[in-house]
């Protein structure tokens, strides 16, 4: 076993069977964390890339738990754990602060872990908590800016780990069967309630708020402090989903973050709370391997609605709308019709129509318009809550059921048009049938057949 950091006054290598106060739930659950990051190499490997900390076949981690480092600031602080990543070049570290259950992380603590991490030289705060960020480098709880620049801070939810062990699991990217059984159990020992690990469940209280103002005729201040709570909370809500889908089809499902916001967290807020506060709606867009395109999920709070979207191009190889329309009926003839509605998008700037997808079935000359082409189609699925929109834990539930079943009704089975691969010409099947004196004769009866003379 390698020597402690000499910043490092107090600390135990992290253990998978520690020993600690039955008070101590926090402390245990990071432990077996910890020890499986270390001992799995590939799990902890993939779950640092994720913070975009790359390590080389020769990088070893190293884990501490309950640790005092030498330069203590004002007032003796524990962090929860430390993380040593020992490269060839250079070492990279990070404290470590874990919360379970219902408790959740504060600035106030935060800033502090980050003062004591800038004194005595480590690299990053990474949070874990069963608060939900879209992006690790997103934040849940909004630090002061002089706070952001002492080390780079980084979060994982529980949910997240909890799900990135059992895709590993499931897809075995973990060959070595001692380090399945560490990770199975870990997994294990997650998933039981005693571990304190939740999904997202509610809303805050300001959703409602939200809600009954925007149904009375009211306006909101993308300022308020309302609008900026109800913003974190569909983010949070946003990524645990994209965590349900993830366990659902055994694939990393990923939240879409415009590359001007990604590295920009207030810029996002900002941008989605103007857009709730004009328009009513919060959007988010998922990411699924292999499929046609992204799926669009918005909450409406004037139609307390949600809707979901595919959009696909039509396939060029058929001239008439008609046609363009049966082909993307073809894939969706399992589909339920309920609540489902195909967009038709045209040439230039003018706006869609709309037609549901039963009348469609029945009719598809309905769709013709005019003797135009459709460009593109959106399938569109829109399901309205009524009251249950307004309430804090209910539109959870219906949202995480809505999203998973448009998937298995419409996403799933839409496939993105392509052209047909070029094929032989008949005249021209033998290498004889292209060579320079055919194409010499090809050309000469081109000009003969033009009457073009021949110089």
């Amino acid at each position: 076993m390698s020597e402690k950091p000499e910043y490092l006054v107090q600390g135990e290598r992290a253990r998978l069977f520690p020993i600690l106060a039955d008070t101590s739930k926090e402390g245990r659950t990071l432990s077996i964390l910890l020890s499986c990051m270390e001992s799995v190499d590939d799990f902890g490997k993939s779950l640092l890339a994720d913070l975009g900390i790359k390590s080389g076949a020769r990088a070893k981690l190293e884990t501490y738990t309950e640790v005092v480092l030498k330069k203590g600031g004002e007032k003796t602080l524990r962090p929860d754990g430390l993380l040593i990543l020992k490269a060839a070049s250079k070492n990279w570290t990070a404290l470590v602060e874990a919360k379970v259950g219902n408790s959740e992380l504060t600035s106030e603590q935060l800033d502090s872990y980050l003062e004591i991490a800038k004194l005595n030289g480590i690299d990053a705060l990474i949070t874990i908590s069963n608060q939900f960020s879209p992006l690790p480098a997103h934040h849940p709880v909004q630090l002061s800016a002089a706070s952001l620049k002492k080390a780079t801070v980084l979060h994982w939810s529980w949910m997240y780990i909890l799900t990135q062990a059992t895709l590993q699991l499931g897809n075995g990217d973990i060959e070595d069967k001692e380090q399945r059984i560490i990770l199975n159990e870990m997994v294990r020992f997650l998933s039981h309630p005693s571990a304190g690990v939740k999904s997202f469940e509610q809303m805050p209280a300001s959703w409602t708020t939200i809600a009954n103002t925007v149904q009375s005729g009211g306006t909101v201040s993308p300022k308020s402090k309302d609008v900026q709570e109800v913003v974190g909370a569909w983010y949070q809500e946003i990524r645990d989903l994209s965590l349900i889908l993830s366990r659902q089809l055994g694939e990393d499902v990923n939240v879409k973050v415009p590359r001007a916001h990604a590295s920009d967290p207030v810029a996002r807020i900002k941008s989605d709370a103007q857009i709730l506060a004009i328009d009513y709606c919060l959007h988010a867009v998922f990411v699924i391997p292999n499929t046609a395109g992204s799926i669009s999920v918005s909450a409406d709070f004037r139609k307390k609605s949600i809707f979901a979207s595919m959009k696909v191009n039509a396939p060029a190889d058929r001239k008439s709308t008609k046609a363009r329309l049966n082909w993307l009926l073809r894939q969706l003839q399992k589909s339920r019709p309920d609540n489902v509605y195909i967009r038709l998008f045209w040439p230039g700037r003018g706006p869609f129509t709309q037609h549901p997808i039963a009348l469609l079935r029945e009719t598809p000359e309905a769709a013709e318009e005019n003797g135009k082409v459709a460009t593109s189609f959106e399938v569109v699925y829109a399901r309205d809550l009524g009251a249950r929109f307004t309430q804090r834990r209910n539109f959870i539930v219906d949202l995480e059921h809505a999203i998973p079943d448009f998937y298995e009704q419409i996403g799933q089975h839409l496939k993105s048009w392509q052209p047909q691969a070029p094929k032989i010409k008949p005249e021209r099947a033998e290498p004889e049938d292209v060579n320079t004196a055919a194409l010499r004769e090809e050309a000469e009866d081109e000009v003969e057949n033009r009457n073009i003379p021949v110089e």
